[in-house]
């Protein structure tokens, strides 16, 4: 259901102020004063600001008058959060003001008058609910109703933002989007991922940032490299969004200079060679090569080099990917039964010595299992892919390993609302997700990640829940371009 309704509120969210004062009273105590019982019915306007004070004055043991200098004290350190007030006329400009946006405050009449006469933008808000006015306080359900009432807006349909947990968890229990404010950019974002479409947002940040999809280590250096452009065209299958450098045989994983600096990789190779179908001929001389390639355990190698006998049970997922989609998988049974014990045993959950966490294994284990229609490697890795599976769900992870969760329960036909869950507030405001650590370097003890990845991924899990079977699309091939090298 469409959001149409924002209610926010006003202390510490829209208006910051400190407790620190010139007289005796501690911040602590001031803030103390606020959580009696005589305040919130000062509040709610059954007693008088004279009352109220004299009240708290005998509780606190502090003379009334000194209690209201600090709270003037406290009402001139009022401060209008600009960065939210603006981010709020944005997203009424952009609704072409058909959003409607309401305060809904704890706050005294008279204190109110005061807060009224500060200078802000009050005509952001379509109208203004004080607990005053209303004689109810937040997190008092009644409250919530008088809001609703009045202004006809309908709970599915209403986000709510507040400091507090307690008024944002009574928000939540009556139907409302309950956002806890931490920072404008925070709440910005979660109500921008509650207001869009989500799939469509992330194709127009793909769309945005086509050909500059670039790879980012933790070290925060970009640099291009052929494994992830290959995986986001793939999942998408849009060529118009990738740069990779196109090869007739075997492949690198970096692009540019750096391919000078280390050997070609069989892991990319085999991932190409899937994604850009080649002439079949072609195809099988790779793979003749490749055999070559394995150690004395019966395991093929990362790397086309004899001087890096490099192993990773995701490497081998594949390029088994690469034989079984040619019918030669039996060719490589020794490597196969390997990855088994790696799944059956569950070593792959602190990741692998390329790969950083356990769904990029389970990942790429279903994408074998959707390059192939052999009955023996379905009957044999399918159940127990399906029980490793469904131990990650509602594990911790990132935008990617939810992702890739997402989209591995979706092939098998698991329905995974938890991970979804998760997911989907991980958006960022400009459409896609952050960048999540893919792969890393062992010995440099660097990391690497590509948010243009995570964002397709993310786009092909929340596109994939619910459905029977959601495939890799292994039948639509993209043909290699006609001049090879960048697009």
């Amino acid at each position: 259901m469409a959001i149409t309704t924002l209610i926010l509120d006003l202390g510490d969210v829209l208006f910051h102020w400190s407790p620190q004062t010139k007289t005796t009273i501690p911040a602590l105590t001031l803030k103390s004063i606020l959580s009696t019982p005589t305040w919130y019915e000062y509040e709610c306007g059954r007693i008088s600001q004279h009352v109220c004070y004299r009240r708290v004055g005998e509780q606190f043991a502090i003379d009334p008058s000194e209690i209201n200098d600090a709270f003037l004290q406290a009402q001139d350190s009022l401060q209008r959060n600009e960065e939210l007030v603006s981010a709020i006329r944005q997203l009424k400009t952009e609704s072409s003001n058909t959003l409607q946006v309401y305060a809904m405050s704890n706050i005294s009449q008279p204190d109110y008058g005061i807060l009224r006469a500060k200078h802000t933008d009050w005509s952001i808000f379509d109208r203004v609910f004080t607990s005053g006015a209303v004689g109810a306080r937040k997190p008092n359900l009644s409250f919530y109703q008088h809001v609703l009432n009045a202004t006809h807006a309908v709970p599915q349909s209403t986000i709510f933002v507040d400091d507090q947990l307690d008024n944002v968890l009574s928000a939540r229990s009556i139907g409302l989007h309950g956002i806890i404010y931490s920072n404008p950019p925070q709440v910005l974002r979660a109500i921008r991922n509650l207001r869009g479409d989500p799939v469509e947002r992330g194709e127009a940040f793909l769309r945005e940032n086509s050909k500059n999809l670039y790879s980012t280590t933790d070290s925060n250096v970009s640099f291009e490299e052929n494994f992830t452009q290959l995986l986001i065209l793939e999942a998408t299958n849009e060529r118009g969004l990738v740069n990779y450098e196109d090869q007739p045989r075997i492949w690198n994983f970096f692009m540019g200079n750096q391919a000078l600096s280390f050997p070609c990789d069989l892991d990319t190779t085999a991932l190409a060679l899937t994604v850009c179908k080649r002439d079949e001929d072609a195809a099988n001389s790779v793979m003749d090569e490749m055999l070559e390639y394995i150690n004395s355990d019966g395991i093929v190698q990362a790397y086309f080099d004899h001087n890096r006998p490099r192993v990773d049970p995701v490497v081998c997922v594949n390029v088994l990917s690469l034989f079984y989609s040619y019918g030669r998988g039996s060719e490589l049974d020794r490597t196969y039964q390997w990855v088994y014990q790696v799944l059956l045993h569950r070593a792959y959950l602190d990741g692998t010595r390329y790969y950083v966490t356990p769904e990029s294994f389970l990942f790429f284990l279903a994408r074998l299992l959707g390059s192939s229609d052999s009955p023996d490697l379905h009957q044999q890795l399918k159940p127990l892919l399906v029980e490793r599976i469904q131990e990650r769900i509602g594990a911790n992870g990132d935008a990617l390993a939810l992702a890739m969760r997402i989209v591995v329960c979706g092939y098998l036909g698991i329905q995974n609302d938890v991970d979804l869950r998760a997911l989907l507030p991980l958006q960022c405001e400009d459409g896609g997700w952050e960048v999540c650590w893919v792969y890393q370097y062992p010995n440099r003890g660097r990391k690497v990640g590509n948010r243009g990845l995570t964002t397709a991924l993310a786009i092909k899990a929340i596109t994939s829940t619910g459905a029977v079977k959601v495939g890799w699309d292994a039948g639509k091939a993209v043909s290699p371009p006609s001049v090879a090298g960048v697009e």
